[in-house]
């Protein structure tokens, strides 16, 4: 008999924790209502070691009140990054748990709620990038990469972003995980300007942009391919893990990523990349012609040979590789503006040695000299700055830039006038 009354006591014991869960949960609903979250979520705390034992229905709603007490701290900027995640985790197990057991209730809320919670996320990263705190952005953007992974550019922002903040202990995993997923970034874009505010509208595809154009509300449509980024990530990752001295691993990377990729040329160029860092001057060669085999007459490869030449210090290379990208894209912006930049080196050895010189007769006649090759390295730069003016007069650097070689040069009418353009 005693052993029944132990039964039964047990029962009891269990029923009315059950009842004392109800009770917090309704308690917690109505503090939330009222507009204390973090009274709510005091609440729920209390119930959190009983919530694994209660019925579905009742962790569920559990699950959904925490959820809503978190995103609303959030919303009102209370440690709006760590109450995000934490909002988004209670969404999450309880999806997890109606869906074991069937019957969905607030699922579909929740869902919608992490979708709301992904895009708070990117827009404070996106806040946190134009303040110069690229960390914190990166951690953001790999928090809504983790809500939904089948967007993956999130992944592939996070990394970019933590290595312009030079973390690149927090951007290793990111671009190890663009690998296992072969992340390429490769697409198209369907273009049109919006007659009512000027803009350059994205579509999704090229029947909506055209609907768009005919029904009057866009016009001057176009279609631009967007690159694959495999190159760039497999650069990153390898000068990474050269950095950490691990070379071997690095070589592994970029050799696999061909081999699954072998169409993919830009990652020619990351192997190539990867040599010269490493000092392998041959097989950096070897690669580099490869590359203009496979596709001779593509602009960006070209161009980008050239700057892996400038950063090996070979001028003469890079200069013969930006040129032939011209001949190729005779309005390739960038090729004109590293050509300058090129052509502008030589400036600092000539005004290295003018600070040298004293007052004597010789000194003096040697500064003519060397200010009479101090104008002609600013005289060959002229028509490449000109041409990236003309195709971005946007780029404020170049105009700045150009209109220091003018005055320079004491052109000054040709100064006056791009000045006038400026302001």
């Amino acid at each position: 008999m005693k052993s029944k009354y132990v039964l039964l006591a047990s029962a009891l014991l269990i029923t009315v924790a059950a009842f004392a869960q109800k009770d917090q949960i309704k308690s917690a609903e109505k503090a939330l209502k009222s507009g204390d979250a973090q009274g709510a979520i005091t609440i729920l705390k209390d119930a959190e070691n009983m919530v694994a034992n209660a019925k579905d229905a009742e962790q569920a709603q559990f699950y959904f009140v925490k959820g809503n007490a978190y995103l609303d701290l959030a919303n009102k900027k209370v440690e709006e990054s760590k109450n995000l995640s934490l909002a988004a985790e209670s969404y999450k197990k309880l999806i997890d748990v109606e869906k074991a057991s069937g019957k969905q209730k607030f699922s579909t809320q929740a869902a919608t709620s992490i979708t709301t919670i992904k895009g708070l996320l990117i827009n404070s990263a996106i806040a946190d990038t134009q303040s110069n705190k690229n960390i914190d952005g990166a951690k953001k953007l790999y928090e809504a990469y983790q809500l939904d992974r089948n967007d993956t550019i999130n992944l592939y922002y996070a990394a970019s972003t933590a290595v312009n903040g030079q973390d690149y202990d927090l951007a290793l995993p990111f671009y190890e995980e663009l690998k296992k997923v072969n992340y390429s970034g490769k697409g198209t874009l369907y273009l049109a300007v919006n007659k009512a505010n000027g803009n350059e509208d994205n579509f999704g595809n090229a029947k909506d942009r055209d609907l768009a154009v005919k029904l009057g509300t866009h016009e001057k449509p176009k279609t631009e391919a967007i690159p694959s980024k495999r190159g760039e990530i497999y650069k990153n990752l390898a000068l990474i893990l050269v950095q950490k001295g691990r070379i071997e691993d690095a070589k592994k990377a970029i050799a696999d990523a061909r081999k699954a990729n072998p169409e993919d040329t830009s990652l020619i160029l990351s192997e190539a990349n990867l040599y010269l860092e490493t000092k392998d001057f041959d097989t950096y060669k070897k690669l580099v012609g490869e590359a203009l085999q496979k596709d001779p007459n593509n602009a960006d490869l070209v161009f980008n040979l050239g700057v892996i030449s400038a950063n090996a210090k070979n001028n003469e290379d890079a200069e013969k590789y930006y040129l032939k990208a011209l001949e190729i894209n005779p309005n390739y912006t960038n090729a004109y503006l590293n050509l300058a930049a090129l052509k502008l080196e030589a400036e600092k050895p000539i005004i290295d040695e003018m600070n040298k010189l004293g007052t004597s007769a010789k000194d003096m006649k040697r500064y003519d000299v060397l200010k009479a090759q101090r104008e002609s390295v600013f005289k060959g730069v002229i028509p490449y700055l000109k041409k990236a003016n003309e195709l971005d007069p946007k780029n404020e650097d170049v105009a700045k830039t150009l209109l220091g070689v003018y005055k320079a040069l004491e052109m000054t009418a040709e100064a006056k006038a791009l000045k006038a353009t400026m302001n």
